[in-house]
């Protein structure tokens, strides 16, 4: 018995070995070494010699918690956090909503099904630079065809990426438009996993198609639902194409100011390298925290008994 299992311990830690490899040299071995600049004031432009020597690195660069504490007491990173926060407000539950819709539309047996499935993916595959010059258009306040359409009923459009109160909802109109089909081919999925029995039991109890979605559909899919939650939430932290490309400075008033968007600039435009790994951390930290959070929480609303 003892053998059989160091055999199966082997044969796992050699198909495991490759990606084990490829995760401590891309992933850890670079969150090390971040972990190291934050706490000192390197510009990028001079050597890195962190491996090398380290001592003499230290000696030249070291500032302690100093890139930590100036970041927290700052009122940019307050903003920076009010912006993420406003985003992720409005991003997560439009992305959820319409993406179990494009699920439920994909899930019927309309005519013609697949051809849809090829439609709501297509902006996924698109590149951010594309579809972030396709919706500045559509969201230009003079040639845009988001304001054409609110006059014709009436209604004069805002001024969207040249508003402060616009400007991040516009963004996440955009990242809606884009995540929408990736997120609703994984809800597919889930509707797909549900066994159809449940449903025929609920008919013959004369349930109707709300009390199904409510009772069946909604508990069943929850490990799925979850996962989104998850994905869509850590990917909120991280916008920054989008950003960059439709609001290169932040959008008016720094209304579109985010974390990642911030890191970027003090690495690669303000070479303040130190200050710019301070921030990856704090937001590795953030979403490390409300991830645990998530974990914490799906006890109470996710069923793994389907």
């Amino acid at each position: 018995m003892k053998s059989s299992k160091t055999t199966g311990w082997r044969t796992a830690a050699a198909f495991l070995l490759p990606s084990m490899i490829g995760f401590i040299v891309f992933s850890v071995l670079p969150m090390i070494t971040l972990l190291f600049i934050s706490v000192t004031e390197w510009d990028g432009l001079s050597e890195l010699t962190v491996f090398s020597d380290f001592g003499g690195f230290m000696d030249k660069f070291f500032v302690g918690l100093a890139n930590y504490t100036n970041i927290l007491q700052s009122k940019e990173f307050y903003q920076v956090v009010g912006n993420t926060v406003k985003y992720v407000g409005l991003y997560i539950p439009l992305i959820l909503l319409l993406s179990l819709a494009v699920a439920t539309v994909l899930n019927s047996k309309i005519k013609g099904v697949g051809f849809f499935r090829v439609v709501y993916y297509i902006p996924v595959i698109t590149s951010w630079v594309a579809g972030s010059l396709i919706w500045k258009w559509v969201l230009s306040p003079e040639f845009g065809i988001i304001n054409e359409m609110l006059r014709v009923i009436g209604i004069e459009g805002p001024k969207w990426l040249q508003s402060s109160f616009w400007a991040m909802p516009a963004i996440v109109l955009a990242s809606v438009w884009k995540d929408m089909g990736y997120f609703g081919l994984m809800l597919l999925s889930g509707l797909q996993g549900i066994n159809r029995q449940y449903y025929e039991a609920a008919e013959i109890d004369g349930a109707g198609r709300w009390n199904k979605f409510l009772h069946i559909t909604l508990p069943l899919l929850s490990p799925t639902l979850f996962f989104v939650m998850i994905i869509s939430l850590i990917t909120s932290f991280q916008i920054f194409p989008q950003v960059m490309i439709m609001t290169p400075d932040g959008g008016p008033g720094g209304s579109t100011m985010v974390m990642v968007e911030r890191i970027y600039k003090y690495g690669f435009k303000y070479y303040e390298m130190g200050y710019a790994a301070a921030y990856s951390w704090i937001l590795f930290a953030i979403i490390l925290v409300l991830t645990l959070i998530q974990m914490k929480l799906q006890k109470k609303w996710v069923t793994y008994d389907g």
